[in-house]
């Protein structure tokens, strides 16, 4: 019997985050674990996201609108593929990422949550909060934080 059966791994397109999920898809295969990718937005007209994002500039990955989550789920699943992941979820998460992923895990009844280390020391880590940080704080379930920077 394997140790995990469920492997969530969070994405919002970023290099860090489909080094995640590859790693996330490695341990899917070895396991025979199912695997859900999952990516966090905000369905936010971008006429409304104000200048957050010409602040933080490359560290403003949260995605905002269906239509680029559509796209980073493709492209992670992809990945996950060449990896050797087989038995792959899809799952476009509306909200927050730290409280979308944890909501998530309830529901698939996930063991294992996997997240890129990316804002672990960052300027917008330390402002707004690390997600990794705060998942990994907050989650019941094992976290592993993929070194990806």
């Amino acid at each position: 019997m394997s140790a995990y059966r469920t492997i969530v791994v969070g994405t919002d397109g970023s290099n860090s985050s489909y080094k995640a999920v590859e790693k996330a898809a490695g341990l899917s295969r070895d396991e025979s674990a199912r695997l859900v990718i999952a990516c966090a937005y905000y369905p936010t007209d971008e006429r409304d996201l104000g200048s957050a994002a010409d602040v933080l500039k490359d560290e403003a990955y949260q995605v905002h609108g269906s239509a680029p989550t559509d796209e980073i789920l493709r492209t992670a699943r992809e990945r996950a593929k060449a990896v050797g992941a087989t038995n792959i979820v899809e799952r476009p998460i509306v909200g927050a990422p730290v409280d979308s992923l944890l909501a998530l895990l309830q529901e698939v009844d996930g063991d294992l949550l996997v997240i890129g280390n990316k804002g672990l020391n960052s300027l917008a880590g330390r402002l707004l909060g690390s997600v990794p940080l705060d998942a990994a704080r907050k989650a019941r379930v094992d976290v592993l934080i993929v070194h990806t920077v």
